[in-house]
């Protein structure tokens, strides 16, 4: 594997409040286009770190509703600036979803 190209996993989330979401592997990323360019691949919308590889995982089932200021991808940026890295998982999300949820983050079964 090329030193620019990585595998993702890609948590795509349906609803929060459901814990609804699939994760879809992506692999041969290249880690030097941004993340508009990623997120075009995948779809129109949000993204978020989740994991990265030898790191602490969140208690929360779908993903953390902390520290969005530096886990929330921009679109300007690359992936590797934005701290993707080989084995990261990501989510991709409603930005308008995820804000309803994190001002009541109450779970449904």
């Amino acid at each position: 594997m090329a030193g620019c190209e990585a595998v993702l996993t890609v948590r795509l989330v349906r609803s929060f409040e459901h814990r609804n979401f699939k994760p879809v592997v992506f692999h041969g990323v290249n880690l030097d286009q941004t993340v508009q360019n990623f997120i075009q691949l995948v779809r129109d919308d949000t993204m978020k770190i989740i994991h990265q590889a030898h790191g602490a995982k969140t208690n929360e089932l779908v993903m953390s509703l902390e520290d969005d200021e530096n886990l929330i991808l921009q679109d300007n940026q690359t992936l590797r600036a934005a701290g993707v890295a080989n084995e990261t998982e990501v989510a991709f999300f409603r930005k308008e979803d995820y804000g309803v949820y994190k001002a009541n983050p109450k779970t449904a079964w």
